[in-house]
């Protein structure tokens, strides 16, 4: 029997690809034992247990960015956590980490090379965070999300999606989902949404817009998030949502999507075959920007700065575009050419490697 250690939390983004790797080696090997490291804080507290995990909790290190009290603080409390996870290490006596990023990886990686266990970093964006980069840097074996990612000896496998994307047939699932929104089966859909805080600047512009929209022949399901940046109209065909939790069947409904570009949207997006609007995230390091490009260098989404997308841009650039399917089917064939669905496969089987050929690299 296989055991193994998943490290990673705080966001959905690091969440969700683990809970797929994990779905995917229990499927693979009922019988392996999984345990997730993460920590009281973060999303992991609740999705794990829910997914039917055990969750094994070490303090919330964040590497110090600042000389501060918390700088200060910093070394004994990354002892601490280290320490913590040797010992789940040697209790469990784990054949093999998986790291994702996040609080829980950068002592995970550690006590793994202090363990001699094999491990694994998989890295979600574009631009790779502290805790994977010195998950490289201490020999585990890599895996990155997307091409070009600046990881050495990295391994390209896509990123580990949700059961219910793997397995989604837009297709098929569109009657379902037509019913599920309430909308039409004669007229496109537009999907839009800024991911579960909401995006203002989108919002706003589409409620703003959402007549023009409409006019063109068009349905809209908006999920606004808790910011919702605009008051539903109440017009025919446009559906206002603050949350959805079936976003398999808002992505089988969608004829083009207009988003944020986070990296498990753009993966997503390619897995399942969608044309789409890339608004990145101002905000951070830039790594939405970089994690757009490959959808963008493919012909498969346009890119438009959040400063840019305005009611304006919508009737000089969107409007047309709506009206022109040809150029949606052309995007979304391109797509589909870049999208990747055995991503957490790929990463049971790298860790299956390291496993065999024990230590780390």
């Amino acid at each position: 029997m296989t055991s193994i250690l998943l490290a990673g939390g705080g966001t959905a983004g690091h969440v969700n690809p683990l809970l797929a790797v994990a779905d995917a080696w229990r499927s693979d090997e009922p019988d392996a034992a999984i345990v997730v490291l993460g920590t009281a804080e973060g999303l992991e507290a609740r999705l794990v247990p829910e997914r039917g995990y055990e969750l094994a909790t070490i303090p919330r290190v964040p590497f110090p960015r600042r000389p501060n009290a918390a700088a200060l603080r910093f070394p004994a409390r990354f002892r601490e956590a280290v320490r913590i996870t040797r010992q789940i290490i040697r209790d469990r006596q784990v054949d093999a980490v998986v790291g994702f990023g996040g609080y829980a990886s950068a002592p995970a990686y550690v006590a793994a090379r202090a363990e001699k266990v094999p491990f694994v970093v998989h890295e979600a964006n574009a631009r790779p965070g502290i805790a994977n980069r010195l998950g490289g840097w201490l020999g585990g074996r890599v895996a990155t999300t997307f091409p070009g990612t600046p990881m050495r000896r990295a391994e390209l496998v896509g990123m580990p999606l949700r059961r219910e994307i793997v397995d989604l047939d837009r297709r098929a699932a569109r009657p379902e989902a037509l019913a599920y929104f309430d909308l039409s089966d004669d007229r496109p859909v537009l999907l839009v949404t800024g991911g579960s805080t909401g995006a203002r600047s989108i919002n706003q512009t589409i409620a703003e817009s959402a007549p023009a929209i409409l006019g063109a022949g068009w349905q809209l399901v908006h999920i606004t998030g808790r910011d919702r940046g605009g008051v539903d109209p109440g017009l025919p065909g446009y559906r206002v949502v603050e949350y959805c939790d079936r976003m398999d069947l808002a992505l089988a409904a969608a004829d083009l999507v207009v988003c944020r570009s986070g990296a498990a949207t753009v993966t997503e997006l390619g897995a399942v075959g969608l044309a789409s609007v890339l608004v990145p995230y101002p905000v951070g390091n830039g790594e939405q920007r970089l994690n757009a490009r490959e959808l963008v260098e493919a012909g498969a989404a346009l890119l438009i700065d959040d400063a840019a997308f305005t009611p304006a841009w919508v009737t000089e650039t969107l409007i047309p575009l709506l009206t022109g399917r040809a150029e949606i089917a052309r995007m979304t064939a391109a797509a589909a050419s870049v999208g990747r669905r055995d991503a957490a496969s790929a990463m049971v089987r790298l860790a299956r490697e390291a496993i065999v050929a024990g230590g780390v690299g």
